[in-house]
């Protein structure tokens, strides 16, 4: 059987608070136990403490921050479903309300005087994202935040093109850029690697799912997750290339993940900045209400200083 549903009918995805709270409803109706029952599993309660007290501090929390996510499918902001939840996952986790921003960074492209409106934001993600339209905005979103102080976290192509704005602005390697947005850039610091170039099939050259990921000791990014050990899912074609590994830490880029072939570089981040760090992987697939990302969380930790 169908239902006639209008064509101008309008559907959205429920916010973290129904899609926390509903369990714990249902739970409190007997659904859990009847469940229990009918699959014959014994009935052992639900704790739903932990979930109470996010929800509380997601409807209640007295301090708010302002976050931007430029990117360039903005339009249909469901396309950054997963970055916006763990951004919500770790607002709870801080203590703090959030409120996103979706901004094409094709106006920053048009109009470079409005990276000026990034003033007034309290931290920037620029997440993932294939192809060239709108990465000369993020490069610039990202150079400005750079040098403005403002806190930044880079996801995927955000990281790819943070190693690209360095190289540019403080390598001096102008042309610098990705082989995916320049095939004949003269500084190609991202690049497909020499052993997945053969390969004619694009999905065959992605580097997909979860991988083990070597962390430098005393590193932010070890202090961040609290290991030197981590897994994180990848979905991404393209490397910093290692031939420019040296030139960037030269100048003071700290790659401070790798793969555990020690070829890919897996985490960036600068010292002298309050929070200016990048992923090649995604690790909003892992984050979890209960359980926010730790990169992530550090970002909302340090966007929340700044209110």
């Amino acid at each position: 059987m169908f239902c006639d549903v209008p064509a101008n009918a309008v559907f959205s995805l429920p916010d973290l608070d129904s899609v926390l709270e509903a369990p714990v409803y249902l739970d409190k109706q007997g659904f859990g136990s009847t469940l229990n029952l009918m699959l014959r599993h014994e009935d052992v309660g639900a704790d739903w403490s932990e979930v109470e007290r996010l929800v509380e501090i997601h409807t209640t929390a007295e301090k708010e921050i302002n976050i931007a996510l430029t990117g360039k499918y903005t339009k249909l902001v469901d396309s950054y479903i997963s970055v916006k939840e763990s951004l919500n996952h770790s607002a709870a986790h801080n203590n703090v309300k959030i409120n996103i921003n979706f901004i094409s960074t094709e106006e920053y492209e048009e109009n470079p005087e409005k990276l000026l409106n990034l003033n007034k934001y309290d931290g920037v993600i620029v997440p993932g994202g294939f192809g060239t339209r709108g990465a000369e905005g993020k490069i610039a979103v990202i150079k400005y935040l750079r040098e403005n102080k403002i806190p930044f976290l880079g996801i995927c192509y955000g990281f790819q093109l943070a190693t690209i704005e360095y190289a540019r602005n403080m390598c001096n390697l102008t042309d610098a850029n990705s082989t995916e947005i320049n095939p004949k850039t003269s500084h190609p610091v991202i690049d497909i690697l020499p052993d997945q170039k053969d390969i004619i099939d694009m999905g065959g050259t992605m580097r997909l799912g979860q991988h083990k990921i070597l962390l430098e000791k005393d590193s932010k990014f070890e202090k961040i997750y609290g290991s030197t050990v981590i897994y994180e899912r990848h979905r991404h074609r393209y490397e910093v290339n290692p031939e420019y590994i040296e030139t960037l830490k030269s100048k003071g880029l700290i790659f401070s993940g790798k793969s555990e072939d020690g070829i890919r570089m897996e985490t960036l981040e600068l010292p002298d900045h309050p929070c200016f760090i990048a992923v090649q992987f995604h690790p909003e697939f892992q984050s979890r209400p209960v359980k926010p990302s730790p990169p992530y969380f550090e970002f909302i930790k340090a966007a929340s200083k700044s209110v």
